[in-house]
């Protein structure tokens, strides 16, 4: 995609462009029935021509500047996306930077919406949680020339500033993990099935071909996790292979409900069930035996992107960069 220039399309650009006063094209926009249809069609494709963004906040900031970053997240409720959070809003807090919170709900249909309604009212940068996104989406962030920040997993072609880690290579990793104890049977089990859960779980395929085994012990379901439902899923997938040896599960919140099953059939982790999860959250550690998981730099990735964004803000090069922030694997006492 074509990278954006500096400067936001005006009101001014646009009369300038039509060849009618500021206060005109203003009109048309606000009452759109006190100007001609001819009119309204002229100034309608000068807009679509220039790129123009109605800024609802300009006229009440007389420098024109928010100091406003749009930050969207999957989930209000998942730690994951709080401790990313957490470290953008210190770091650009202290710059002087309003984050504002919009909840996409894994919706790239309503992270659409939402950058369009932000980007009308005037913010500085947009933080997106991850790399796909609609057509109308990358043209509106085309036209915005403002910096855009992709993260949780990473791309060969930004847009702008790119920061995460490799999820195919995490859930790879972790099934090499199990493998490397000596279990073969392996099964994955995953909720919600978001891009980076799909990652993930395409990571542990990837492992288990190549070690030459099957990949057939897969279960998964669009529903969003929890432990509870990690206890359901657990008892199925028990009952359909009943020779697994070991579980990679695409979150902790799923790792944690199937070892409360485990521990409620009173079946041994990890003798008996070898049992892994995916981030690292507080649960993973508080668990008996604490569980297997791949410890995701979350805060890090907050920290990353505020000093990173502050420095696109302040006027470094517009070079669209990826960088990886890794994970590590954490055995536990579950693998």
């Amino acid at each position: 995609m074509p990278r954006r220039s500096s400067g936001r399309v005006t009101l001014q650009h646009i009369a300038d462009r039509v060849g009618v006063t500021k206060i005109t094209v203003s009109r048309a926009l606000r009452e759109p029935h006190l100007v001609s249809a001819a009119l309204r069609l002229r100034i309608e494709s000068a807009i679509e021509e220039l790129g123009y963004i109605p800024n609802h906040s300009a006229g009440a900031l007389a420098s024109g500047r928010s100091h406003s970053v749009a930050l969207l997240i999957p989930s209000l409720s998942n730690a994951v996306f709080s401790e990313i959070q957490r470290g953008i809003e210190e770091g650009l807090g202290q710059a002087g930077y309003q984050v504002l919170i919009g909840h996409t709900g894994y919706s790239i249909l309503e992270e659409e919406r939402l950058i369009d309604t932000y980007l009308s009212y005037g913010v500085e940068a947009l933080i997106l949680p991850g790399t796909r996104h609609t057509d109308h989406a990358c043209r509106l962030l085309t036209r915005a020339r403002v910096p855009v920040v992709e993260t949780l997993e990473l791309t060969e072609t930004p847009l702008d500033i790119n920061v995460g880690l490799d999820q195919h290579e995490a859930g790879k990793a972790m099934t090499q993990a199990f493998l490397d104890r000596g279990h073969r049977k392996i099964g994955f089990l995953g909720a919600r099935m978001d891009y980076r859960a799909q990652l993930r779980m395409a990571g542990w395929e990837a492992a288990m071909r190549q070690a030459g085994l099957s990949a057939e012990r897969c279960l998964t379901t669009p529903h969003p996790s929890s432990y509870r439902l990690g206890g359901e899923m657990l008892a199925s997938m028990l009952e359909r292979w009943p020779d697994l040896e070991g579980i990679f599960c695409g979150n902790d919140d799923l790792a944690a409900g199937a070892l409360f099953e485990c521990q409620r059939r009173r079946l041994n982790v990890p003798d008996q069930l070898a049992l892994a999860g995916f981030n690292g959250l507080d649960i993973t550690e508080a668990t008996a035996p604490p569980l297997a998981t791949v410890v995701t730099p979350r805060r890090g990735i907050g920290d990353t992107i505020a000093r990173r964004l502050l420095a696109r803000l302040q006027g470094a090069p517009l070079q669209p960069t990826s960088e990886n922030l890794g994970f590590r694997i954490r055995r536990g006492g579950s693998l």
